[in-house]
């Protein structure tokens, strides 16, 4: 088993990396002011984006679905890996070398799976492209030429090419000291009658890269009439390959697809290759599957779903490329981004089209184009025969829920009104009327949703310790309680500005907090040695408080309060003093409700002295809040 990481490596990895840098690979960030960034999440599934980055903290926050951490908790979050192997990963990115607490240096054969998949890949890769320029590749030189493909061109998409021989690449990651075990789980061998033999063998090998840029499986085009299997080989799925997950070319199309809020969804490899080398750098691929609900996800978080954001598909015009577009339109809604079709002249593909008649014919191809819900219509009631009424009415009810399924009531207005124009039928209202009954009709099949879940004030209660009234049903934390919102407030500026609460925030003891979570917090501050600890490294700082949470819940309120924007315009000591002072205040109201109440109970028949005590706490307590009231901060 491999040894633990030295904590001063796993210091220097979070340190070095920074957190906007990473998670920038997944999705589109933008400024949400006080230097924190914001984007849509990749956890869930949102509309507006409630997911926030603070770079100047190393600490990321979903204010939707509460996942929150560092950079290491969100690597090993979104790639599904270990503690070690994401440190390793970040390690490798950072240039630096990891010390193992146990047995020294960490054995290449130990490493996590993931990160020796992911090794192999990135080997075989180089492999292959070292192989593309020997005498048996010929054919893969031509077959790229021919389709206006130089060398320059195939070293910038990592072309390579497998050799014809049973086991050339599976005894070269031998020699590097992968097992068979791994070159079987990685999809770059399978089994032969002797053990195992390559997978690719004789064929053109494009690196089919994940958003992080990491070789994660191939695709391998057939050169050879002896080759028995089909024209597109594809690894197949494995722990890191995913062909409904993975969208070619992504690695090198996001950032621009991110600047122009833009991407461009082909068919093939060569003409994701043909459309970036002509200048429409914001093109992709899926992997040998449909364009489906998770290749949505990766471009809804890319394009960040504003109203501007475009995505072209360029199906071939042949009929399985309409009916691939049919497909798409599908999901045409899981969008906020408009969606076009481009079919280029004569059903050329974009490689085609660019030998044919160059550059910009493609870059003219992608610009928008037939708005993909207007080209699904078409396909439609291309097969009646609107000369008849009785041809218009069947197309008018197949095409009419169709129309109904988009959401923004005034898009569906205007394309109803299309529909009747496409049809010939020239009562537009009696086609409008009847797309907002068919979609009054969806709406009320479906009901009004799922009945609202439990909001989460037993499960929070549980989780922080604090025992749920019976049947509760209402939110742990009540944002418009001024109490609640005061804590919260210095409870973030204790995480986020500790230099203006302190030394006075280490005295406030946790029954100074009313809601469960937010003493939970403060313990976690006291336990890590209190805001103090915070004047001299924030991220260090934040780190120890996280670790000295009892669990995910307080830990992820931790990182929640340590992104989260401040209510106040102006973050001042002022601004500091009125929290602590409000905080204090509330306590002592709470505890002069306590003791009056307990003078009351006693009555003046009870112990003297013990009465007198009582009394006496009283009147001190009274003018700890007259001070407070009178001289604010001051009094503390």
């Amino acid at each position: 088993m491999a040894g633990r990481i030295n904590d001063d490596d796993v210091k220097a990895v979070r340190d070095a990396v920074p957190i906007d840098a990473v998670v920038s690979d997944y999705l589109q960030l933008r400024s949400a002011g006080g230097g924190n960034l914001k984007g849509l999440c990749p956890f869930h599934d949102e509309k507006s984006p409630s997911f926030q980055v603070s770079p100047s903290k190393g600490l990321f926050h979903c204010f939707g679905c509460q996942e929150g951490g560092d950079t290491i908790a969100f690597v090993m979050k979104i790639d599904h890996l270990s503690f070690s192997e994401t440190v390793e990963r970040l390690a490798a990115k950072a240039g630096i070398t990891l010390r193992y607490e146990e047995g020294g240096y960490n054995p290449a054969s130990q490493r996590g799976e993931r990160t020796r998949l992911v090794e192999a890949h990135k080997i075989a890769a180089e492999f292959y492209v070292e192989q593309l320029s020997g005498a048996e590749a010929e054919t893969g030189r031509k077959f790229l030429a021919e389709r206006g493909f130089d060398q320059a061109a195939a070293e910038h998409f990592g072309v390579g090419y497998s050799p014809v021989g049973w086991d050339h690449l599976t005894r070269f990651l031998r020699g590097k000291g992968f097992t068979d075990k791994e070159l079987l789980l990685s999809g770059l061998s399978q089994d032969g009658r002797r053990g195992p033999i390559d997978r690719f063998r004789g064929r053109l090998m494009w690196p089919i890269r994940d958003i992080s840029g990491e070789v994660v499986g191939f695709g391998a085009r057939k050169l050879r009439e002896d080759d028995n299997g089909p024209k597109y080989l594809n690894t197949p799925e494995t722990s890191i390959y995913k062909k409904s997950q993975v969208l070619y070319g992504v690695d090198l199309a996001k950032k621009d697809i991110a600047k122009a809020s833009r991407a461009v969804v082909v068919e093939g490899y060569t003409d994701v290759m043909a459309c970036h080398l002509a200048g429409v750098t914001t093109a992709i691929a899926t992997c040998g599957t449909a364009f489906g609900g998770d290749h949505i996800k990766i471009l809804r978080r890319l394009l960040m779903d504003n109203g501007s954001a475009r995505v072209i598909f360029t199906f071939d015009g042949d009929a399985a490329g309409q009916k691939a577009a049919l497909r798409a339109f599908e999901d045409d809604q899981k969008f906020a981004a408009e969606t076009y079709i481009a079919i280029a002249p004569d059903g050329m593909d974009p490689c085609e089209l660019r030998l044919a008649k160059g550059d910009e014919a493609v870059q003219d191809l992608v610009q928008p184009r037939t708005p993909l819900f207007e080209f699904a219509i078409r396909q439609i009631v291309a097969r009646y025969d609107l000369e008849t009424p009785a041809g218009r009415a069947a197309a008018l009810d197949e095409a009419a829920p169709i129309v109904a399924r988009i959401k923004n009531g005034s898009s569906q207005h205007e394309v109803a009104v299309q529909l009747a124009g496409i049809l010939g039928i020239l009562d537009t209202q009696f086609v409008v009327k009847r797309v907002a009954q068919m979609a009054r009709w969806a709406r009320d099949r479906g009901g009004r949703g799922p009945a609202p879940a439990p909001e989460r004030r037993s499960q929070q209660s549980q989780s922080y310790g604090t025992p749920a009234p019976q049947g509760s049903t209402g939110p742990a934390l009540n944002l418009r309680s001024p109490a609640h919102r005061t804590e919260r407030e210095l409870l973030k500026l204790a995480l986020q500005r500790p230099e203006l609460v302190s030394p006075a925030f280490d005295a406030y003891g946790e029954d100074e907090f009313t809601a469960p979570p937010y003493a939970a917090v403060r313990r976690a501050i006291e336990d890590a040695g209190g805001a103090e600890q915070g004047l001299e490294s924030a991220p260090e700082y934040l780190a120890r408080v996280r670790d000295a949470a009892p669990n995910d819940a307080v830990r992820a309120m931790v990182t929640e309060l340590a992104v989260e924007v401040f209510h106040g315009k102006t973050i001042d000591e002022v601004y500091a003093g009125q929290q602590l002072v409000q905080v204090r205040l509330r306590a002592v109201d709470r505890r002069v409700r306590d003791v009056t109440g307990t003078l009351t109970r006693l009555g003046t028949q009870s112990d003297p002295d013990h009465y007198a005590a009582v009394q006496k706490e009283l009147w001190v307590l009274q003018q700890y809040g007259q001070s407070l009231r009178n001289d604010g901060a001051a009094a503390l």
